[in-house]
């Protein structure tokens, strides 16, 4: 007998357990994409109870295993989705968990190449372009295999806030907010559609009421933790899209952050659409900006550099 996978069996491995972690393993599970889930937690109990409670829904869903592992699971792992670290408080940016997550991701990613040099690793904890910048760089992996998940969720928070104003749906809205998962994203508008077509020539919307959908895309996040404490359904079910896109090997366009190569972007992760498949993060693209967008992507690339720099060494 061996132990072997099935080649047809595909893994997802969530590390943290948390209100984000969970929520991502309850998305990806409903959805059906693959055929392995495991939840690891440095606390153990919170892994068995959130992989128990998941367990029973299976019944009514596609066949598949959930359990509570450890690090050993990342040998047969697929994509590694890394959620550990402390959660943004109220009155906190994501850029003040810097210090601390650093060092809990860090520890992470050393623990998953140990057992694999083959999955692919995405970054959802926060400062979530800081943190996947180190990953990257630390697990010596080719470029794009470590990447995070960006401005998905902000982008879809801005293409949702602009149709509620137009009064169209959502689904029929493509905005992009790009660079930092933060306070310095910048809103996309040259490449923002409405049924195709561009927003600035679309009749029923102007410029001022386009700016606050998207500056209230970025502050919301504020509104919610200051609320309820956290915000984790909305990144549960942006962070499955991605996971999905790279199990089927999609070549799905989203906004996700890796490191970047172009000029003045050097030294950074930041998020920008990009090709996502099979290997990560297959190319970015190339894209035309205005100006002023331009502008606004450079300081974005600067906040997010300035506290890689201030990092210990």
């Amino acid at each position: 007998m061996t132990n072997k996978k099935p080649v047809e069996s595909t893994r997802v491995v969530i590390v943290g357990a948390g209100m984000v972690g969970s929520s991502i393993a309850y998305a990806t599970m409903i959805q059906g994409f693959c055929s392995e889930l495991v939840m690891i937690d440095v606390n153990k109990d919170r892994a068995i109870g959130e992989a128990l409670d998941l367990e029973h829904a299976l019944p009514v869903l596609q066949p598949m295993k959930v359990w509570a592992g450890d690090y050993d699971d990342c040998a047969d792992a697929d994509i590694v989705v890394i959620c550990a670290g402390i959660a943004q408080k109220p009155g906190q940016t994501r850029m003040d968990l810097a210090a601390t997550n650093v060092k809990i991701v860090s520890s992470i990613v050393d623990e998953i190449v140990k057992r694999t040099k083959d999955a692919v690793i995405m970054v959802v904890a926060n400062p979530l372009d800081v943190l996947t910048y180190v990953a990257a760089t630390r697990s010596g992996l080719p470029a794009g295999q470590v990447f995070g998940s960006g401005t998905v969720l902000d982008s879809d928070r801005f293409s949702y806030l602009l149709a509620e104003k137009i009064g169209v749906s959502p689904t029929s809205v493509r905005a992009y907010l790009v660079g930092e998962h933060g306070d310095s994203a910048v809103p996309f508008i040259s490449h923002t559609t409405i049924a195709g077509e561009p927003i600035a020539r679309y009749q029923g919307i102007d410029a001022k009421t386009i700016t606050e959908a998207a500056e209230h895309s970025k502050t919301i996040v504020y509104d919610i933790i200051q609320k309820k404490g956290a915000t984790y359904y909305g990144i549960g079910v942006a962070a499955a899209l991605i996971i999905r896109a790279v199990l089927d090997d999609e070549d799905l366009v989203l906004p996700v952050s890796s490191v970047q190569t172009g000029v003045g972007l050097e030294g950074v992760a930041l998020a920008w659409p990009s090709v996502v498949g099979r290997s990560g993060v297959k190319r970015v693209l190339e894209l035309s900006m205005s100006d002023d967008e331009k502008k606004q992507l450079l300081a974005s690339a600067e906040a997010i550099r300035s506290v890689i720099a201030s990092l210990p060494k």
